[in-house]
This record gives C-alpha cells, sequence and structure tokens, in this order.
C-alpha cells in the first residue's frame, strides 16, 4: 500500500511537472523531482514526507543520500556521482536498487515517529546540504550557480526546521544556507564570470538572509555542544560579517574548522582548513597541511586541490608553479565559469 501512495505521488508531481501521463505510468521512484515552493501547504508536506521516506532505514546511508537527490532534489545521476566522488556507473547501481527497496517496503506513506525520526535525520540534513550546494557551486555546465536547487534546498529545510523547531542542527543547516546565498547575487559579474569572495561586492550581499542567518545560528550554539552545521555556519558568519576580506577573523575561522576536523575525516574540509591556515598563519603553514592531502585519492584529482595549491603559491610567490597549478585546476573542473576564472588567474600570471 505504501509503495503505491508513493508512486502515485511522484506520478502526479511528473504529469504537473512535464505532462508526460505515458512516461509517468511506468516511471520508478527515482524519475521524478519535487513540488514547486509555490505549491499549497498539502503538497509541501507530501514532499516532506518523501524526503524522509527516501531515508527508509533499509537503505544504508550513502543509498538513502543518492535516491532523494534524485527523487526529491532533482539531481542528475552525474552530478550525484561527482558529489559522492564516485563514478556514474557506481551511483546509476546504487539509485538503482534503493528504488527497488523503497517500491518493495512497506513504511506507511507518512512523516516518521519521534522514536524513528532521529536515525533518518542526519541523512535528510545531508541531502539538503549537498542539494544546496549543487545548486550554489554547480559541478557543471555554463553556469556557475543554478538558483533553483539552492532555493529547493533552502526551502525543504525551512519546512524540516518547522517541524523540528528546537533541533540545533536543522537550524545550523538552515543558517548555513541562508548565509551562503546571502552572497548570490555578488559571485558574478556581468558577463557570468567567476568573482571570489575577496573581490565581491559586499553591498550586494543579501543583509537580511545574514541577519537572519546570524541569528538561527547564534541561538543554535546556545543548546550545547556545536555540530557540523552550526560550525560550518559560524564560519559563514564570520566570513559575512566582516566588512572587508582583510578584516575576516581568519584565526577563529580555522580553529572552528579544526574543531570541524576532529567530527569527521572530510577532506574538503581539511582542504578549506589548509587555506584557512594560510590565511592566519602564513602559505608556508598552508602549503605544509596542502601536501598533507596529496596522498587522499578522495580529492587528489579534484579540481579544488590544484585551484588552492595554485592560491597558495601564488601567494608565496612562486609565480611558474602557481600558473600550472591554476592551468591543471582548469582542465579538471566541470563548470565553464570555473574554467574560465582558472584560465584567466593563469594568464594573468604569464602577463
Amino acid at each position: 500500500m505504501a509503495a503505491r501512495r508513493l508512486t502515485d505521488l511522484l506520478r502526479s508531481e511528473q504529469a504537473r511537472r512535464r505532462r508526460e501521463d505515458a512516461m509517468a505510468a511506468r516511471a520508478l521512484p527515482g524519475d521524478w523531482l519535487a513540488p514547486a515552493a509555490d505549491q499549497p501547504l498539502a503538497a509541501s508536506d507530501d514532499t516532506l514526507v518523501l524526503l524522509f521516506m527516501c531515508c527508509h532505514p533499509s537503505l544504508s546511508p550513502t543509498s538513502r543520500i543518492a535516491l532523494t537527490l534524485r527523487a526529491v532534489g532533482g539531481l542528475t545521476t552525474a552530478e550525484i556521482a561527482r558529489a559522492f566522488l564516485v563514478p556514474e556507473g557506481t551511483m546509476t547501481r546504487r539509485i538503482t536498487r534503493a528504488k527497488q527497496r523503497v517500491k518493495d517496503s512497506g513504511v506507511p506513506f507518512r512523516l516518521p515517529r519521534a522514536s524513528e525520526r532521529a536515525e533518518q535525520l542526519g541523512v535528510v540534513l545531508h541531502v539538503l546540504y549537498l542539494v544546496f550546494n549543487e545548486g550554489y557551486a554547480s559541478t557543471s555546465g555554463p553556469d556557475l550557480q543554478r538558483a533553483e536547487p539552492a532555493a529547493e534546498a533552502i526551502r525543504l529545510t525551512r519546512m524540516v526546521h518547522r517541524l523540528l523547531p528546537d533541533d540545533p542542527e536543522v537550524a545550523g543547516l538552515l543558517a548555513l544556507m541562508l548565509l551562503t546565498d546571502a552572497r548570490r547575487q555578488a559571485r558574478t559579474g556581468t558577463d557570468g564570470a567567476m568573482i571570489p569572495m575577496a573581490e565581491q561586492d559586499r553591498s550586494l550581499w543579501n543583509s537580511a538572509q545574514i541577519e537572519e542567518g546570524v541569528e538561527l545560528v547564534t541561538a543554535a550554539l546556545t543548546q550545547g555542544p556545536p555540530g557540523p552545521y552550526q560550525l560550518q555556519a559560524a564560519v559563514a558568519a564570520l566570513h559575512d560579517e566582516a566588512r572587508s576580506a582583510e578584516e575576516t577573523d581568519w584565526p577563529q575561522i580555522t580553529a572552528l574548522y579544526e574543531l570541524l576536523m576532529r567530527m569527521s575525516d572530510n577532506p574538503m574540509v581539511a582542504l578549506n582548513h589548509a587555506v584557512a591556515v594560510a590565511m592566519s598563519r602564513g602559505h608556508e603553514a598552508g602549503l605544509e597541511r596542502l601536501e598533507g592531502l596529496r596522498s587522499d585519492g578522495r580529492v587528489a584529482g579534484d579540481h579544488r586541490m590544484d585551484a588552492v595549491r595554485a592560491h597558495l603559491l601564488e601567494m608565496a610567490g612562486d609565480l611558474a608553479a602557481a600558473r600550472d597549478a591554476y592551468e591543471a585546476a582548469a582542465r579538471r573542473a566541470m563548470s565553464f565559469p570555473q574554467r574560465r576564472y582558472l584560465h584567466a588567474r593563469a594568464a594573468r600570471l604569464r602577463d
């Protein structure tokens, strides 16, 4: 019965979005997207139920995340594979198995009870985090950012926050999204070119989102030991509250990343920590930290690794090595604006 209700909901969403009734009758759960933000409350409630259902206890944590990104977040399999740093074929098989498990399950079509919610909530939040990141910094395509996935992630996180207003990590994730999205208008020029944070016009940052985000994370941090989303939101708040790049509190940001590194073995956190160390303790210290990541296969071939190395080498005055690193990063980047930015940085050093 639950599988039938899940399929019916997803079929109605497909019909509303694409008007392809014939395909909807044959499709599996991963082929539909969530309702738009302007849909009535009942549809939003269904979306929240679907969000939790895709995090079914019978699925592995990674399969739950992958299925939710596909069914609710609307990301492509290739985008999800890049988020997980795995081959697309591996992710295709993972999502196919997860869809079948949910379809065959007898779970009721409802929000989980409080006793069930704790196990699924962490996965739900991680899914929303990944959807937002894909929208804010698209891993491929002609645009640096895609407003729709980022806005959808914020909308869904607000829904979870309304459901669980006293959960500090839910508040922390919402704060992180708002504080990060607040810079969106300043991240690209009129020609779509990427503008790094240090060079952005901060008057374009969304002050209302910054105010709301700071208020959310400040309240969340008073509720006990902070979780990873609260710490990342605190980093974002330090960036957003600095009146200029030069006034950024890098020592405090470094300390926050060190706390994050104690919580999880995340190579991207370590990469951000290397930048913060370079900004607070000098480029040599940052490059030393970066060298320790070169053997980590999860990021060794990622363009962000080369881009950070190029930036730190440029800070150190080794312009030839920095130029080569920028070019290496450009070759690996999937997003056209990122490639264009990295080629431009390399060309500037060549001149």
